[in-house]
């Protein structure tokens, strides 16, 4: 009678369930289910930390449509990892981490790196379990995967003890699962459909807010077709952008402060009235607006503000409806409208107060100036990666997405240190494709060294750093008294360029802005791995804004 052990039962499930990736770092006890998922057909990639392993399997979940899978060791590999469950669930990205744990016969003893995992990640994702008998691994790894990326998505924790892991059941006694289907498209009750659109017909100044909700639903079509049909105003939240192409007409990007103050009715698809769209209230928000709300989270509905019109279900099916809808209506929003004239009136203010300090020479240079020509040699089908304070903040602004899922940056949670598991998930998952990593020199140092990473797999990833010596914002020169360095400045000119070269890959350092386009020509060109380094002016920073980032 055949016998399989626990390592290639966990395997064996995770590669059944869709699951086609795996990053973590190896240890006790985990190793073997490594090299059993190597041997599944899963892709696995060691990291440099647990960290970006499980930041790079969310970002996987999110451009796929199935978990991907973090490993780490048990105690303190956990609990690093925790770092991404959080992020994952609070960006509503499908992940599982699985976390090796002492033997079951241990428990309580003091073993090595004995913890309370499933107690202490359980408040950061939807359903967390021990596995406590070999034979039903694949029922759990089936609960989590559908867990995952049923309903919103989100985390998912499965801990695999020692015993567990290396214990032996023969194929009969293993409890088999079905394999998950993709999620049900959720419908909205068609005289939702009808009043969603009447509050539609009933605005002055309408404003569509695209949310990453759209992007997960793959509603780029619907969501395309519903713009152009209604020539309503949009606007996309940082990772809803590419659902609309950021250069159309109709976006407000470039004047988001005033669409957001002054819209009469808001159409939220697949987007939260969270810290990201100021809560939506006043005064970034109109204090008197109008809320059609589409989300596939009942509990979402009415969040901070209440929805006029709720539409709970799946962001595809429901802007499908809304499209059928209007086939029956002759209803559009002119373009001859104050509205569209006030809203390209302001984008034209905000891009001439911009323009100075593109067109600015000076040595060294500002953001603005340094994002001119990074925006110049990006590719329409490149994925971006932004990490950083202004660095991520502004290049939302500058860099331009044409498509869907190509835009990853630290979201709904706001986490530094994203950077490089994202870059190194895009590279996985799009080979294919050109992968820009924006990044703020504070940022980099979150996850520098899985650049290592990026080296050994050689994975052709494009790393920009800006480079202004601080969080924020840097100083011309240290002090003499070291400890009188203030909290935000790192090290003055530091060579970032040279860490990628150590590894294996190429590095460039710029300072003056005549020779920043013939090196980021020169990394786009280069067929491995490279990164540059551009020095920033210390004091380098946004153009003056009207309001708080997180007015209440």
């Amino acid at each position: 009678m055949a016998k399989v052990n626990g390592a290639t039962l966990i395997a064996r499930s995770l590669k059944q369930q869709g699951v086609e990736y795996m990053f973590g770092v190896v240890g006790f006890p985990v190793g073997p289910i490594a090299e059993a998922a190597q041997a599944a057909g899963i892709k696995y990639y060691g990291m440099r930390n647990e960290q970006s392993a499980s930041y790079a399997a969310q970002a996987v979940g999110y451009l796929t449509g199935r978990p991907g899978a973090c490993l780490v060791v048990s105690g303190p590999g956990v609990v690093h990892g925790l770092a991404g469950l959080a992020n994952a669930q609070q960006n509503c990205w499908p992940m599982i981490l699985i976390g090796g744990a002492s033997a079951v016969h241990q428990n309580g003893m003091g073993a090595f790196q004995e913890e309370r995992q499933v107690l202490i990640a359980t408040p950061f994702c939807k359903f967390a379990h021990a596995v406590e008998h070999t034979h039903r691994i694949p029922f759990y790894v089936e609960m989590a995967v559908r867990y995952s990326i049923y309903g919103r998505p989100g985390a998912c924790y499965l801990d695999m003890p020692d015993d567990i892991i290396l214990g032996e059941v023969d194929e009969e006694k293993v409890q088999q699962a079905a394999t998950v289907v993709e999620p049900p498209r959720m419908i909205a009750p068609e005289q939702e459909v009808e009043r969603a659109l009447n509050v539609l017909e009933g605005a002055q100044r309408p404003l569509i807010i695209v949310g990453k909700g759209m992007a997960w639903s793959r509603a780029e079509d619907e969501v395309r077709a519903f713009i152009e049909r209604t020539q309503v105003p949009f606007l996309a939240s940082p990772m809803g952008k590419g659902v609309m192409d950021d250069n159309h007409p109709l976006s407000v990007g470039a004047a988001r402060s005033h669409a957001l103050q002054e819209a009469d009715v808001i159409y939220l698809l697949g987007a939260r009235l969270n810290w990201i769209m100021h809560f939506g209230k006043p005064p970034r928000f109109n204090k008197n607006v109008r809320i059609v709300q589409l989300d596939i989270s009942p509990e979402a509905i009415s969040q901070n503000v209440p929805a006029e019109v709720a539409l709970v279900g799946d962001g595809k099916a429901i802007v499908g409806q809304l499209n059928k809808a209007l086939e029956k209506r002759q209803w559009f929003y002119p373009k001859d409208t104050p509205w569209h004239a006030a809203i390209a009136a302001k984008a034209e203010a905000n891009a001439k107060q911009i323009a100075p300090q593109a067109e600015d020479n000076s040595n060294p240079m500002n953001y603005y100036r340094a994002f001119k020509d990074i925006s110049a040699i990006l590719p329409d089908n490149a994925v971006i990666i932004g990490e950083g304070a202004n660095t991520m903040d502004i290049g939302r602004t500058q860099m331009p997405n044409k498509s869907p899922r190509l835009r990853l940056d630290a979201g709904s949670y706001g986490t530094m240190g994203i950077g490089m598991g994202f870059v190194i998930a895009a590279a996985v998952v799009h080979p294919d494709r050109p992968i820009v990593s924006v990044s703020g020199d504070a940022a980099i140092g979150f996850s520098g060294m899985e650049i290592e990473t990026a080296c050994r797999y050689n994975m052709p990833v494009k790393i920009i750093v800006l480079n202004n010596g601080g969080i924020g914002s840097g100083i011309e020169a240290l002090p003499d008294d070291r400890l009188k360095i203030p909290p935000r400045v790192m090290s003055i000119g530091s060579g970032y360029e040279k860490l990628m070269e150590a590894f294996g890959g190429r590095g460039w350092y710029v300072e003056d802005p005549k020779d920043l386009r013939k090196a980021l020509d020169e990394l786009m060109a280069h067929n491995g791995p490279g990164l540059v380094n551009v020095k920033l002016a210390p004091t380098a920073g946004r153009k003056p804004q009207q309001f708080g980032w997180h007015t209440s």
